[in-house]
């Protein structure tokens, strides 16, 4: 089945884009979110995401398994420019003069998150890491992408996945006072926020 999209999304076919879309936009908006942590850059990296697979629908090799790694790779690739925009976007509004404070309503929609402390303590956590620790640990924790699958998605070998993983389970166990002995971080799954459920595609 797999092959045969790949084939159909080769040759331009809209139905079957569509039927990439539905199969894995719910995918892509959890990586996207795990990865930046806010709703609307999620939602935004998404349609960038997929309007990037379109654009590049005539690199994808005919033959394959799943098309996740490879939507999820693109996102990657897509979060990194959104939040490479914001930053720049964001050092161009502090150079402009300074108008009189309005009320910031983010800690009053915080608070009403349950176990915010939690989520809190999670995103200073996740704040420490390296991007590139970051990533595979939204692919291969959140995402349950294998180590195989991150490597394709990121296109870096699979030790290289391995070692950033590796490292990242550690800073964050440190920090969250977590034992390092979990695993494949088993438990560490529902510290994350999942705003969405997602198969394993």
């Amino acid at each position: 089945m797999e092959t045969n999209l790949r084939k159909r999304i080769r040759a331009g076919d809209h139905d079957a884009f569509g039927e990439l879309f539905d199969a894995y936009a719910r995918s892509v908006y959890n990586h996207a979110y795990r990865l930046t942590g806010e709703w609307a850059t999620a939602e935004d990296v998404v349609s960038l995401t997929f309007l990037d697979a379109w654009r590049l629908r005539t690199r994808l090799d005919e033959e394959g398994g799943s098309l996740r790694p490879w939507l999820l790779g693109i996102a990657t690739n897509v979060t990194r420019n959104v939040r490479r925009a914001a930053r720049r976007h964001a050092a161009a509004v502090a150079r402009l003069p300074r108008e009189e404070a309005v009320r910031d309503f983010a800690d009053e929609v915080a608070g009403r998150v349950d176990d915010a402390g939690r989520l809190g303590l999670v995103q200073e956590a996740l704040g420490r890491l390296r991007r590139a620790e970051r990533e595979v640990l939204a692919l291969c924790v959140w995402g349950g992408l294998d180590y195989a699958a991150a490597a394709e998605a990121l296109g870096v070998p699979v030790g290289t996945v391995r070692s950033r993983l590796s490292r990242a389970r550690a800073k964050l166990a440190k920090h969250l006072e977590l034992p390092q002995s979990a695993g494949q971080m088993r438990g560490d799954r529902t510290t994350a926020v999942r705003p969405l459920r997602e198969g394993n595609r």
